[in-house]
């Protein structure tokens, strides 16, 4: 087992929901000072970054998995990831953008890997339309618009979900997201708009 695995194993994964992403700020420098110190071999300074991010990269691994025991999983290959290439950042862009890109990539990575596996999920799932619940109460009707949305995010194909998340959800810029994702503005605009079509059909083909 290598050190960066065993410190994660360590270090108990909070699977609450995580916080918005770190904007620019004094921050900034205190992260590529521990990244430095990190690719200097500093555990220390290591396990100050995975207890200051996991959760940010948690809560995005759940957003774009849908599923708590993979964005663990994942969670965890982003960090010995991490581990392995803290050498390369020069801090150049803001820390958590360079790690949001590594998560990104780590998650469409496992759907690529899984694809057929989740599409049979994914069609199990289903909900079908003469299955259709009526809510008793606002609550309840809050509740199942929030399910209806999970559910249609996460049939998504991965790019338009990782343009959705990060641009809607977690309030990424167009520009920030084409960072991110490592294509160009007008890539990522391009796939925000067709997950924002393909998620209205899908709830509207919800409430039929």
């Amino acid at each position: 087992m290598s050190t960066a695995e065993a410190i994660l194993n360590q270090a108990a994964l909070n699977p609450a929901a995580a916080a918005p992403p770190h904007e620019v700020t004094p921050e900034r420098a205190t992260d590529f000072a521990l990244a430095q110190r990190a690719a200097e071999g500093d555990m220390q300074a290591f396990e100050e970054l995975f207890r200051k991010h996991r959760r940010l990269v948690y809560g995005l691994c759940l957003r774009m998995t849908q599923d708590v025991a993979e964005a663990e999983d994942v969670t965890q290959e982003v960090f010995v990831l991490l581990f392995r290439k803290i050498g390369g950042f020069r801090g150049e862009a803001n820390f958590t953008t360079w790690l949001h890109r590594l998560t990104v990539n780590q998650v469409l990575m496992r759907f690529r890997k899984n694809k057929s596996r989740r599409e049979d999920a994914l069609e199990d799932e289903e909900v079908r339309p003469h299955e259709s619940v009526r809510p008793s109460s606002p609550k309840a009707s809050q509740m199942i618009d929030r399910l209806s949305l999970e559910s249609a995010i996460a049939k998504l194909p991965p790019g338009y979900r990782a343009a959705f998340i990060l641009h809607d959800v977690e309030g990424y810029e167009h520009e920030e997201v084409a960072r991110i994702m490592g294509c160009a503005v007008g890539t990522s605009k391009s796939q925000l708009h067709k997950a924002r079509t393909k998620l209205r059909k899908l709830l509207n083909a919800g409430r039929t």
